[in-house]
């Protein structure tokens, strides 16, 4: 096992505690290469002495990359390839001396294993596919796709339907789901949906009893549970928490402890536990410090300490300073540690609480073969090792090594630098390892919790120590340390066996009783513990065979056993009081008339202290029966938490009551498109209501509650809508200077939802015009090229649209039509059209003789194909005013005569003709035309084109859109405006929708405007 230049060896070391056998892989890794070059799997059955080299049974050129144990038989192991070289696994069902190889046709990015069926397995890949195998890796089979990753969990036994039920969270186009899945059998028939709506990414957390999802509403994250399978409960944070953030820390004994961001704090975390349900919280500590863990996770500073139940150590930071506290009741009381009396050298140290206190830096090593900052052992009940400093606050400077074998109530400091601190022989010897990036040859062994202290001599090389194999050390003498003497050398595995120090076994007569206490206060949880414990003064060898052994006995309650209930404080004077924002009064909403409740005092008892009698019946809830009141406290809310729906799909309602008899209590949901349900009581409608709308529009929601002593009503306001696919701006070509003009955005289905317009006009590209209508009304003062956009913005989607429009001081147009043989070669697409009008406009040229800047040619959308001339002033005329019955009469006799003609392709000759669709097919914009008489044509024009339209409205049929309910005046419509006046807008209007097979727009009134405004539109 020897290193080389530019490499490193990464070792990975995993032990099979059945008999005598250590399992090690080691890896060398090329960091030129970036990748591992070599592997080697080692086997030792004398606890570490020797060590067989197994690369010819595993397969010389396989590079292995994960061991893995079996947690319910250790003799099974499992060994993956590199996916770089090959996807297969290894296993051995006798602890690692043969193996069977077996392909796989996937990678494998971790394993989850049955708690309690050795042989049950899911794999999760790389491509986010979640595998199971019932014949631990022999076989395997695809259980679901689009999995999250580390979000899919085992069943329970006692808690799931099925033992072969898996908790996953999987995605799909509308967002992600909680779903459950039969380990041989998910197919969609056979999936459960626990919960009923989407949730959000990577929430899903199964844990013991209780299952968490996350959903946001309005950027707001609602976090509910489910305790026992049962339904999924909002959790209830006091009322003003407004969290950010929540991660769960522990849900043993019932209860669940969770870590909480609120919406002031941005390094801390405020501390909540939780009634049995999971769904009640209140505080428990404030202002927990936090940090970014290697993979970017968050670590809270808090540690529970192991073979004390209820006993936890926390760093709170107060006044910018972090100090540690302890408590022995889950949080209900928490204390400053007292800091030793004395210093290693026996000197005394001056510290008074609460300025000065012992504080602790409480990080666990995510690597097991290095030692964190404290640790404790279920078989050592009573003894802590922690690294930390005594002062006013923690620090991260003369950081010293301190021990507690009284559980917290006095700690000594054992070592003024940092150590690494193992267990070996259940907690009978403690073996410290000096932190430092030199080389060593001493470790320290204790045999007395820590009193004393001898050095021995491991090595006669000293060596740079990487990590220690502390198991089986903790149930018995032998530990393992592996490391290298130099950055180049061979690395080393020193094997430590302790038991010649021992010359017997421990008997009953080594053992003394010791009483856990808080400062004196035997009664903690509502019990006296007390423990059986070695003597210091015995140096004996404990075993396998030794167990921890504890009495107890039965304490009176006292108020120290009770917690403040959800919606109550403790105040200054220790007493419970509602919170400001709780009504006392409130009552679950299953409560039916006929049963029973729990009416809180404001306490409530610890979850899982066991005292009896004392002052029990005064703190405790008491049972009355559930009056008859009126409902009270209705909501009404999506599943999503949302205000809008997709048209077409299943949106489902919830309705919650606060208050009143949910069983005699009908709800009755109004849809608001002429539908609604009535159902006979709450309890009916708790996996909700679901509805499908066939029309885009606001609806209004209500839900009504009501029994015989009276009703509420509530309300949401639900916006349906639809994907828009296309809009078109629809503008004029030219346009008379400061003469009005209208800009019409269409909108492709015409019905999306609610639609915001946001408009830049001429040379106003600072400060946009935002409009609800998809009109507007404008005039352009100077002449030249003025540019026109507008956004559209209808949910996510914000569509663009762009327009050139000629200002010039008048001019005259006309509508052209075509042979129909152009109809043939027409693609309906603007690039055609820009070209095609290059041609027809050059035609006119060569026929007539007009100048190039006296002509404008446009093609208009749509089919038939049609195209619009304008005829702009003479710039060399000094009078600045048209030719009346000039350029126009040579322009018309051309076309009456047929002879502009342009070749589109060869054997295609299109004749340009002059159009006859209306009374007035000139249109001159000078200002020598009577008054009367130029509004006596427009009126015509008007009048014509609203009976076309109103005629070709009922004979189309409107894309993505059914009859649905109008909407508010405020709202406003899509609706296209007919062009009056400059350009013949309508043309392109009603061969666009026409082309689309869309409704056609309403017919409007203009008004004329002041400079921009918006308009105004009644439908016909």
């Amino acid at each position: 096992m020897s290193s080389t230049p530019n490499s490193s060896l990464c070792i990975d070391c995993s032990a099979c505690l059945v008999l005598q056998v250590i399992l090690m892989l080691t890896k060398l890794f090329d960091f030129n290469l970036n990748s591992v070059t070599e592997s080697s799997l080692w086997r030792s059955t004398d606890y570490g002495a020797t060590y067989q080299k197994l690369n010819d049974k595993v397969g010389a050129k396989t590079i292995l990359s994960y061991l893995y144990v079996s947690p319910n038989n250790k003799r099974k192991i499992m060994l993956l390839t590199d996916p770089e070289v090959e996807s297969s696994l290894l296993i051995s069902s006798d602890e690692g001396a043969t193996y069977q190889k077996y392909r796989l046709n996937f990678y494998i990015l971790s394993l989850l294993f049955h708690p309690e069926q050795e042989d049950w397995i899911l794999a999760y890949s790389h491509d986010q596919k979640l595998y199971s195998s019932v014949e631990f890796g022999r076989r395997w089979q695809l259980v679901h796709e689009r999995v999250a990753p580390n979000r899919f969990y085992w069943s329970k036994m006692g808690l799931d339907k099925e033992p072969g039920l898996i908790h996953l969270e999987t995605s799909i186009s509308e967002g992600p789901l909680y779903v459950t899945c039969k380990l041989q059998n998910c197919t969609d028939a056979n999936k459960g949906k626990p919960f009923p709506g989407y949730i959000d990414p990577n929430s899903l957390v199964v844990q013991d009893e209780y299952v968490f999802v996350q959903v946001s509403t309005a950027g707001r994250p609602i976090y509910y549970v489910s305790a026992k399978r049962d339904v999924f409960t909002p959790m209830k944070l006091p009322k003003y928490t407004l969290p950010k953030d929540l991660h769960v820390i522990s849900t043993d004994e019932n209860r669940v402890v969770a870590a909480v961001q609120e919406w002031n704090q941005n390094e801390t975390y405020n501390l909540y536990v939780s009634d049995t349900s999971g769904v009640y919280y209140t505080l428990a500590l404030e202002n927990v410090v936090s940090s970014m863990g290697p993979e970017g996770n968050v670590m809270v500073d808090l540690y529970e300490v192991a073979g004390i139940k209820g006993m936890f150590l926390a760093n709170k930071k107060t006044d910018n300073q972090v100090k540690t506290h302890i408590t022995y009741n889950r949080g209900r009381d928490w204390r400053l540690l007292q800091a030793p009396s004395k210093d290693l050298r026996g000197n005394s140290i001056h510290c008074v609480l609460p300025y000065c206190s012992l504080h602790l830096h409480l990080h666990v090593s995510a690597n097991p073969y290095t030692s964190g900052n404290i640790a404790s052992r279920d078989s050592a009940p009573g003894i802590i090792v922690a690294s930390g400093s005594i002062g006013s606050e923690l620090t991260t400077s003369n950081v010293s090594v301190f021990i507690t074998s009284d559980a917290g109530n006095t700690w000594r400091q054992i070592f003024d630098e940092e150590y690494a601190v193992l267990y070996l022989d259940q907690g009978g010897a403690l073996v410290a390892i000096r932190h430092t990036p030199l080389p060593i040859r001493h470790l320290w062994l204790s045999f007395d919790e820590g009193r004393q202290w001898n050095k021995y001599s491991f090595t006669n090389t000293p060596l740079f120590v990487d990590g220690v194999l502390g198991e089986p050390g903790e149930e018995t003498l032998i530990m393992t340390i592996f490391g290298h003497v130099s950055h180049r050398s061979e690395w080393q595995l020193v094997k430590i066996d302790f038991r010649s120090i021992f010359n017997r076994r421990c008997t009953e007569a080594d053992y003394q009783t010791w009483h856990l206490h808080n400062q004196g206060e035997p009664c903690l949880m509502g019990v006296k513990r007390i423990y059986r414990k070695l003597k210091p003064t015995s140096r004996c060898v404990m075993g396998k065979t030794y167990s921890v052994s504890m009495t107890s006995g039965p304490c009176d309650c006292t108020e120290a056993d009770f917690e403040c209930d959800y919606g109550y404080e403790r105040r200054t004077n220790g007493k419970c009081a509602p919170a400001f924002w709780f009504h006392p009064s409130s009552m679950s909403r299953s409560c039916t008339t006929g049963m029973t409740f729990l009416n809180s005092t404001g306490y409530r008892k610890v979850v899982s202290n066991n005292c009896t009698a004392g002052v029990s019946v005064e703190y405790t809830a008491r049972r009355q029966q559930c009056p008859i009141q009126a409902p009270k406290g209705l909501h009404l809310v999506t599943s999503e938490g949302t205000l809008t729906a997709t048209l077409g799909t299943n949106v489902t309602f919830l309705v919650f009551l606060e208050e009143g008899d949910g069983a005699r209590t009908s709800i009755t949901l109004d849809f608001g498109d002429g539908h609604a349900l009535t159902y006979s009581n709450v309890s009916s409608i708790e996996d909700g209501i679901k509805h499908v709308y066939k029309a885009v529009g606001i609806y209004r929601v209500t839900a009504t509650g009501e029994n015989s002593l009276g009703s509420e009503t509530v309300m949401l306001y639900l916006h349906v809508t639809c994907q828009l696919e296309y809009i078109h701006l629809s503008a004029p070509f030219v346009a008379v200077r400061n003469k009005e003009v209208n800009l019409t955005a269409v909108l492709w289905p015409s019905q999306v939802g609610t639609v915001t317009y946001i408009w830049w006009i001429g040379n106003n590209t600072e400060v946009p015009l935002i409009t609800l209508e998809g009109s507007v009304a404008c005039t352009f003062p100077r002449e030249g090229i003025s540019t026109v956009t507008v956004q559209v913005s209808a949910g996510n989607t914000i569509l663009q649209d762009r327009k050139n429009i000629a200002v010039h001081e008048y001019f005259r147009s006309h509508l052209l039509a075509f042979s129909s043989n152009l109809d043939d070669h027409n693609p309906d697409v603007a690039e055609w059209r820009l070209d095609v009008s290059r041609v027809i406009k050059n035609s006119l040229i060569q026929a007539t003789g007009v100048r190039e800047d006296q002509l404008l040619v446009t093609v208009l959308p749509g089919l038939p194909t049609a195209a619009e001339f304008f005829l702009l002033p003479d710039k060399q005329l000094t009078e600045g005013k048209p030719e009346k019955n000039s350029l126009s009469e040579v322009l018309l006799s051309a076309l009456n005569q047929n002879l502009v003609q342009f070749t589109l392709r060869p054997g295609v000759q299109v004749t340009v003709y002059a159009a006859h669709l209306s009374a007035a097919p000139l249109v001159d914009t000078s200002e020598n035309h009577s008054g009367s008489a130029m509004l006596m044509l427009l009126s015509v024009v008007v009048v014509g084109l609203a009976v076309f339209v109103i005629y070709k409205f009922k004979r189309l049929i409107a894309a993505c859109q059914m009859p649905s309910p109008a909407y508010p005046t405020l709202l406003g419509g899509a609706s296209p405006l007919t062009h009056l006046g400059g350009s013949r807008g309508n043309s392109f209007v009603r061969s666009f929708f026409a082309k689309r097979n869309v409704s056609q727009p309403s017919a409007a009134i203009n008004i004329k405007p002041f400079e921009c405004r918006q308009l105004t539109f009644l439908k016909c």
